[in-house]
């Protein structure tokens, strides 16, 4: 049967297909140097020259949102595979063996929930150092518990089906039940995660930047962006609009194409 992409998806798809067409352009291609500073064009306002005018240090504010982009969803996307691929294996165990696996899973899991997540995130940064990337480690143990759960309740829901106890029967090892007929299983609800995932990533990434605890300039990042144009926000608000605008157009893109996959699936 045919399945259409309903509305929230096809939205979500545009918002996001918009922003990584940026980013894969900006690998090979951008319109000005991203470190050249040229104090003569400071506060040039958007137009031809410059798409959406230069910074308080003459550097081209188009040039610099491609790669902010970039960076950030980098950020992101390695931030969303850490948690997923730590909270699956500890959900997937601790829903599968139960008893004493699963009450020390989860007593972890929910002394990470007990921490106010910047927090967290701040005090790991500050152990692992300044580093260019010691926001991702930080921020991906963050994500680990909500996919911990997810990965746990599928699990419990279906560790007792008719198919599992026929795979015990054929004499199919843990590892084999939890990963080739188990996980599978849990795709749907993983996937809406994922995806969602991303969105707090990059609000997350975004968040840590702003606080100058993100990616380390000259690098730029969305966050970052911010943070440096909120001193002229009056005098040049483009400075400060272009990376607030991406941010928003990353977030409700992941969250429209989460809330259409989670339609979906329960259309089906």
């Amino acid at each position: 049967m045919k399945s259409k992409l309903n509305f929230d998806s096809r939205l979500g798809i545009c918002f996001i297909g918009i922003i990584l067409v940026l980013t894969v352009i900006s690998f090979f291609y951008t319109p000005y140097n991203i470190y050249s500073m040229n104090i003569a064009e400071r506060f040039i306002s958007p137009g031809g020259g410059h798409l959406l005018g230069t910074d308080n240090f003459g550097r081209d504010v188009f040039s610099r949102l491609m790669c902010g982009a970039k960076f950030t969803l980098l950020v992101a996307g390695s931030t969303v595979c850490i948690g997923t691929f730590f909270g699956v294996i500890l959900g997937l165990c601790s829903g599968y063996f139960g008893g004493i696996a699963d009450e020390c899973i989860m007593r972890l899991i929910d002394a990470l929930n007990s921490f106010p997540g910047i927090l967290l995130a701040l005090v790991m940064v500050t152990v692992l150092g300044k580093v260019k990337y010691s926001i991702i480690p930080a921020l991906g143990i963050l994500f680990i518990p909500s996919f911990t759960r997810i990965a746990r309740s599928g699990t419990l829901q279906i560790k007792n089906s008719e198919f599992i106890g026929n795979a015990r029967a054929c004499g199919a090892s843990p590892v084999r039940i939890m990963f080739v007929h188990i996980l599978p299983n849990l795709y749907p609800s993983l996937l809406t995660a994922i995806v969602v995932g991303f969105s707090n990533a990059t609000l997350a990434e975004s968040s840590m930047s702003y606080l100058g605890l993100g990616i380390q300039p000259p690098t730029p990042s969305l966050g970052r962006m911010l943070f440096e144009a909120q001193a002229y926000l009056f005098n040049a608000p483009w400075v400060a609009l272009a990376p607030g605008i991406t941010i928003m157009v990353i977030v409700l893109g992941f969250n429209y194409l989460g809330d259409g996959i989670r339609a979906g699936y329960h259309l089906n």
